[in-house]
C-alpha cells in the first residue's frame, strides 16, 4: 500500500499551480519570487488543507476536484478503544502512547461522536452546531491529537455513534423514531434514537464522518448502527419507510451510502455488530444481518464479548469463564459464512471487539476477573479462526498491557 505523504505533495501542487498562472502573465521576476518564498515556507504547510488549495480565476479562487481514493490506508488492525476525554488528558494520553509504542497494539479507535450523541472536538458541520452536539468539547485541539499519532505510526479509527442519539433525535424530533402517538420514542433508559429509515440522519453521520476524514482519520467505525434492542418496542412507528424496507435493508442500505459518500475521502468504512449475529441466521430485528452487511462494508466488528453471551450458549454452562471458546466460535462461524457468500462484490474483513474488562455485574459465580491469560485467550481464538485482526473494548480504558507487550 503507497503510504502518500500529503505534507511532500501539496507544496509542489501550489508552486505549479502558481508558477502556470504567472507564467501567463509573462512576469518572470515575479515567478522567482513566488517560488523563492513558497520553497523557503514550504514546512508551514505541512497542515495545509487540501480542500483549500485553490486555481486562481480572476479575483476569486476555485476548488479542483481531488480525489483521495488510490491512496486510502489500511492496516492489520491490533487496537485499543480511547473516549474523547482519555485523549484530551495529557497526562493519561502520553502514557497510553508510551505504552502503546512497547506493545503490539497499532491503531486507536476514538470516539468523535459518542454514546449520548456529543462530539469530542468542536465541528464545523452545520446540524451538529444546531443540535448542540459540540456545546461542550471534550479536545480543543485536536490536530494536536492527530499530530501525535501520526508521529508515533499509531492508525487512527473514528468511532461514530449512529443512531442512537439522545442531543439530536431530542433537538430535532422529525428525525426521531417516533411512537404510535407521535411522541419521540424512549428506549429503557430514556435514551432517544434517530429513525434509521429517514435519509436525512444518514447525511448528519455522513458530514461528521467526512469532517473526521479530512482530520485525518482512516477508518470510519459506526456504532450502534442499528435499530433499538430494548424498552417498548410494540408502539414504534417507523412510518411508511418500514412498510417498504426491512430493517436489514436500510441498515445495509446507509452503509453502502456512507461507502460511496466517503469515497474520495480514501477512507475504510466499518461497522460495529452485535456478537450473535456470526451465529444467528436472521437479522434479530435489529437490522444486522451477516450476509447482508458483508458485501456493504469494508470491515465488519462483531463485539464477542463473552460476558454478553447467555449462559449455555455454544454449550459453555457460563460463557464468561471460558472466553477461547466463546470468540473462536463466534469468529470461525463468521468467517465460514462470509467465505461461503456468494457475491461479485468485495467482501468485509473481521475484526472482532474482545473483552478487556471484568463483568462483575454478572453476579457471583458466573464471571472471572479477565487478565493477562484471559486476553491472550481470546487473541489466540481470533488467529485460530483464520483472522488477523482485533481490538480490545474497555470503557475506561485501562487495558491488561501485560498481554500486549512485544516478545
Amino acid at each position: 500500500m503507497v503510504n502518500f505523504k500529503k505534507e511532500k505533495f501539496i507544496p509542489i501542487v501550489i508552486i505549479g499551480i502558481l508558477v502556470i498562472a504567472l507564467l501567463l502573465s509573462h512576469n518572470t521576476k515575479e515567478i522567482d519570487m513566488v517560488t523563492e518564498k513558497i520553497l523557503a515556507h514550504s514546512n508551514a504547510w505541512v497542515d495545509y488543507d487540501l480542500s483549500e488549495v485553490q486555481l486562481h480565476q480572476g479575483d476569486n479562487f476555485i476548488q479542483p476536484e481531488v480525489s483521495w481514493e488510490p491512496y486510502k490506508v489500511t492496516e492489520k488492525v491490533k487496537g485499543i478503544f480511547m473516549t474523547g476525554h482519555s485523549v484530551g488528558l495529557t497526562e493519561r494520553f502520553n502514557r497510553t502512547i508510551d505504552l502503546t509504542k512497547q506493545s503490539v497494539v497499532n491503531a486507536w479507535v476514538i470516539d468523535v461522536k459518542d454514546d449520548y450523541g456529543t462530539m469530542t472536538y468542536r465541528s464545523s458541520v452545520p446540524m451538529v452546531k444546531e443540535v448542540g452536539a459540540d456545546s461542550s468539547v471534550k479536545v480543543r485541539d485536536f490536530h494536536l491529537i492527530m499530530e501525535a499519532l501520526r508521529e508515533n505510526d499509531i492508525y487512527p479509527i473514528a468511532r461514530i455513534v449512529s443512531f442512537k442519539d439522545k442531543q439530536a433525535a431530542t433537538a430535532r424530533p422529525d428525525l426521531a423514531i417516533k411512537s404510535n402517538t407521535g411522541a419521540v420514542w424512549r428506549d429503557r433508559k430514556g435514551d432517544a434514537w434517530l429513525n434509521p429509515y429517514n435519509r436525512e440522519t444518514w447525511d448528519y453521520l455522513v458530514d461528521i464522518a467526512r469532517e473526521a476524514a479530512e482530520k485525518g482519520f482512516k477508518d470510519i467505525q459506526f456504532d450502534y448502527v442499528r435499530f433499538p434492542t430494548d424498552g417498548n418496542r410494540a408502539i414504534i412507528d417507523y412510518g411508511e419507510a418500514g412498510k417498504k424496507e426491512t430493517m436489514a435493508e436500510a441498515i445495509a442500505a446507509f452503509l453502502e451510502y456512507a461507502r460511496e459518500e466517503l469515497k474520495e475521502h480514501g477512507v475504510i468504512i466499518s461497522a460495529d455488530i452485535f456478537g450473535l449475529v456470526t451465529t444467528v441466521s436472521d437479522d434479530m430485528r435489529l437490522g444486522q444481518h451477516l450476509e447482508t452487511l458483508v458485501p456493504a462494508t469494508d470491515v465488519l466488528l462483531p463485539m464477542v464479548y463473552p460476558s454478553h453471551y447467555a449462559l449455555g450458549t455454544y454449550g459453555v454452562a457460563i460463557p464468561d469463564k471460558d472466553p477461547y471458546t466463546i470468540v473462536y466460535t463466534s469468529m470461525n462461524t463468521a468467517r465460514e459464512r462470509a467465505e461461503a457468500l456468494e457475491t461479485d462484490r468485495p467482501k468485509a474483513i473481521l475484526r472482532p471487539w474482545l473483552q478487556d474488562f471484568t463483568a462483575s455485574y454478572l453476579g457471583a459465580g458466573l464471571y472471572k476477573r479477565y487478565g493477562k491469560a484471559e486476553i491472550e485467550a481470546q487473541i489466540k481464538a481470533t488467529y485460530d479462526a483464520g483472522l488477523e485482526e482485533w481490538v480490545l473494548w474497555n470503557a475506561s480504558n485501562r487495558y491488561t498491557w501485560e498481554a500486549l507487550m512485544e516478545n
